[in-house]
């Protein structure tokens, strides 16, 4: 894993492969090589794949606890400008579908194209106003728990119940590694955010992902954001979880890799 400062911020992230950059932010548990190991592996084959940990999370900093969405959204374009990529295909899951989301209405001209995977236009654009205030007290809470008891907490929502045990086993472990401050920080910015309002303005390609058995972000808003999107597509991934990338490696691979392939000059 490798670092880079971006405004005053360690930012940690994998790097592999070479040609058109592909940049992929996880959600806000776990981190870069627990969330998209085997996307990094499969891509790097035809793209420069550049994945992140957000500030908050795995080995990066963590942010002031005032970074919202559009801070994140900063960050991320600053980190990919650093390290001379000022254009890039996003890919978010969960909560980095919102910061992809934040980003692409910030500086439209950076995506080449947008693929979400399991993701929300921010939780309060997406949830009802009571489930967003109950998921967020609960958040806060957690993040005041021991490792173990913060990783039972939130691990019962991440995947569907036939996910193979081994897989769980390994990102759980890696949800245990948390910072309590950086969860707090991203829990408290996917709940302020809305960003239905940039759905009708995206002009990129866009890629649309859910497992139908996703109980954090369900099929609903997966359907909803395709619906407010202008030409997006979407793909729903049966009998899968939230945490898709990981629950179904080789099927969201595919889909994204076809899709990107698809786009090819």
């Amino acid at each position: 894993m490798e670092h880079v400062d971006v405004d005053g911020l360690r930012v940690a992230y994998e790097r592999a492969g070479h040609g058109p950059p592909v940049a992929l932010a996880a959600g806000f548990v776990g981190d870069a090589s627990s969330t998209w190991a085997h996307q990094i592996d499969a891509l790097s084959s035809d793209f420069t794949v550049l994945a992140w940990d957000a500030p908050g999370s795995g080995r990066s900093s963590d942010p002031p606890e005032t970074f919202r969405d559009a801070d994140y959204a900063d960050c991320w374009a600053s980190f990919l400008e650093v390290l001379g990529f000022p254009r890039a295909h996003l890919v978010g899951l969960s909560f980095g579908g919102i910061v992809a989301l934040s980003l692409t209405e910030r500086r439209p001209d950076l995506p080449r194209s947008l693929t979400l995977v399991d993701a929300y236009a921010g939780w309060r654009g997406s949830l009802p106003d009571a489930d967003v205030n109950a998921r967020l007290e609960l958040c806060l809470r957690a993040s005041e728990l021991p490792p173990d008891a913060f990783a039972s907490t939130l691990m019962p929502s991440m995947f569907s119940t036939a996910a193979r045990p081994s897989v769980v086993a390994d990102f759980e472990a890696a949800v245990r590694r948390f910072s309590p401050s950086g969860f707090r920080t991203m829990a408290t910015a996917a709940a302020g955010a809305d960003l239905r309002h940039v759905l009708g303005n995206i002009a990129v390609p866009t890629l649309v992902v859910c497992g139908d058995e996703d109980v954090r972000a369900p099929l609903d808003v997966a359907e909803r954001l395709h619906a407010g999107i202008p030409s997006s597509r979407l793909v729903v991934l049966p009998g899968v979880g939230h945490v898709s990338p990981v629950e179904a490696p080789e099927e969201v691979s595919r889909t994204i890799g076809d899709f990107l392939r698809s786009l090819a000059p």
